[in-house]
Parts: C-alpha cells; sequence; structure tokens
C-alpha cells in the first residue's frame, strides 16, 4: 500500500466507495472537488494493483485546529491496516501544520471507526442528533488534543 496526495483523475473510484459505503448519504463530485480546491490536505491509499484502497481528508479550521472530514476503506481493503495508515498521515499532516486540537465526525452507528479514534486517543465531546441525513443517524464528535 501507498499513500499519495488525492488527485481529480481519482474521484471516479472513490466515488464508488462513497457509494457502496455510504448510499444516500455520500460525499458528491462537487464536494470532493471543492474540498480539494480549497487546497485541503486529502491522500488515497493505493492497494498493491494500484486502485484505490481508502481515502481520506484533512481541513485546518482555524491556525491551532484541524478536522478530519472523511476517511473511507474500500469494503474488501477493511481490517487490513488502511485506515489505521490513513489516520496516521492526517495526524501527522496537523501536527506539522501546527493543530493542537484534531476534531472528527463519526455514525454513532460506526463501532469499528469509534473503536480507531479511541485508540488514537480522540475522546467524545459532543452528540450532534441526526446529522446523517436521510437516515437521521447521530454523529459524535470527537477530539483529540496534539
Amino acid at each position: 500500500m501507498t499513500l499519495v496526495p488525492m488527485r481529480v483523475g481519482d474521484l471516479p473510484e472513490i466515488l464508488r466507495i462513497e457509494e457502496d459505503l455510504f448510499g444516500v448519504e455520500r460525499w458528491t463530485e462537487g464536494m470532493f472537488r471543492t474540498e480539494l480546491e480549497a487546497g485541503h490536505y486529502y491522500l488515497v491509499a493505493r492497494d498493491d494493483a494500484g486502485a484505490v484502497a481508502g481515502y481520506a481528508g484533512l481541513a485546518m479550521a482555524t491556525p491551532d485546529e484541524a478536522w478530519v472530514n472523511n476517511i473511507a476503506v474500500r469494503r474488501d481493503a477493511q481490517r487490513g491496516g488502511v485506515g489505521r495508515a490513513l489516520l496516521e498521515a492526517l495526524l501527522a499532516e496537523a501536527a506539522k501544520a501546527g493543530a493542537r486540537r484534531v476534531l472528527l465526525e463519526v455514525a454513532s452507528d460506526n463501532e469499528a471507526a469509534q473503536k480507531l479514534y479511541a485508540g488514537y486517543g480522540f475522546e467524545v465531546v459532543a452528540v450532534r442528533r441526526g446529522y446523517y441525513q436521510p437516515s437521521n443517524t447521530d454523529a459524535l464528535v470527537m477530539v483529540r488534543e496534539q
């Protein structure tokens, strides 16, 4: 597996993963393009065949605060260290940029992701009721002090 900067040319593969994992709550091509055009830090993990196995993004909210915007791993690549590698890369970039706090939102029913984040020192600090639509799933806001 290799981590490389996300490019617009990666979006077709990314959008297929989004559709599979998130259905109607998926990010759109326009959302990803906006993030890339804004200069936010986005990576893709490529498997040994060169296909996108996962992707992740980070945005600086203030000079000392960063938000993990997304981390997603293709179903057949899950539980193989891809999500961990992406998260570690985002945390390293946040530290490099001077972030003292890193925040993220995770679906309240995504226990695997919550466990991953907790393993890196993230703690739940708030709940956003009905955040994910149209499923009306709550989001847990998690924070990690760097």
